[in-house]
């Protein structure tokens, strides 16, 4: 079975959040409320247990100037939609102490709600923020790649709902593909600072939603090189043991003098 995931273009977004919504009606995800943020037009604020999707509203320097605004205005807007990165290694799987975390057979990452138990380890383990604890549920949730609509065929509601193709999905290694030769239109076309973020020479080992970006990973709130907690494991545990063998040479030698 092909690999799925989605390419996320920025430069495409247009901030309807369509997806949002989409997500969100197909999947039964409760509301955020109403509460008005004050950032931007961004009342959702951030990947949540009630939001799976999230557009993120940015206003950036640009050296471009007049190239991208039309005016002398120095700044441009941004928006990019974020998402679960279904990270081929996953911090939030390697925690999850219950096996509600499982890899499905479409090599998504998906939190069975059944199964967990609310304890957060996923919470604290991914790298990139996304997962979240309900606390009025008490288990915790994430994007599920629309497993149930992949398995008869369809594609994910935010990427069907995506009225610019800012979104796409399709076969992972298809899709690097597109990703490259979009950032090369852009770099014709002046923008120099756009990149692919794709984070496959990192300890997730690549991600399942990948993204075309203007500027720095930073700017998205992603990490430029992102880590699974459990890479410390062997220097924790070589640590350990060489402060227990201190502990046993000091006893050691205490009883000798």
């Amino acid at each position: 079975m092909a690999v799925s995931a989605f390419l996320t273009d920025a430069t495409l977004c247009i901030g309807c959040k369509a997806c949002e919504v989409a997500c969100k009606e197909w999947n039964h995800v409760p509301a955020d409320g109403f509460t008005f943020t004050g950032n931007s037009y961004d009342n959702t604020n951030a990947l949540g247990a009630s939001t799976w999707r999230h557009v993120m509203f940015l206003e950036q320097p640009s050296s471009l100037g007049a190239q991208i605004t039309g005016t002398d205005d120095p700044f441009r807007w941004q928006f990019l939609s974020d998402v679960c990165k279904h990270c081929q290694k996953a911090g939030c799987l390697e925690a999850c102490p219950t096996g509600a975390i499982i890899r499905t057979e479409l090599e998504t990452v998906y939190v069975q709600p059944d199964v967990c138990n609310g304890c957060g380890y996923c919470v604290v383990s991914c790298p990139f923020g996304v997962v979240d604890k309900n606390h009025e549920v008490g288990t915790a949730f994430k994007c599920t790649f629309c497993y149930d609509r992949q398995r008869e065929g369809l594609m994910p509601a935010c990427a069907k709902a995506c009225p610019t193709q800012s979104i796409q999905f399709g076969e992972i290694n298809d899709l690097r593909k597109r990703a490259h030769v979009r950032v090369q239109e852009l770099h014709e076309r002046g923008y120099s600072d756009a990149q692919i973020y794709d984070p496959q020479k990192t300890s997730v080992e690549g991600t399942h939603a990948m993204f075309v970006i203007l500027g720095e990973p930073e700017t998205y709130n992603f990490p430029p090189a992102p880590e699974v907690p459990t890479v410390h494991m062997k220097s924790a545990w070589t640590a350990a043991i060489i402060s227990a063998l201190a502990v046993v040479l000091v006893v050691c030698v205490s009883f000798a003098l």
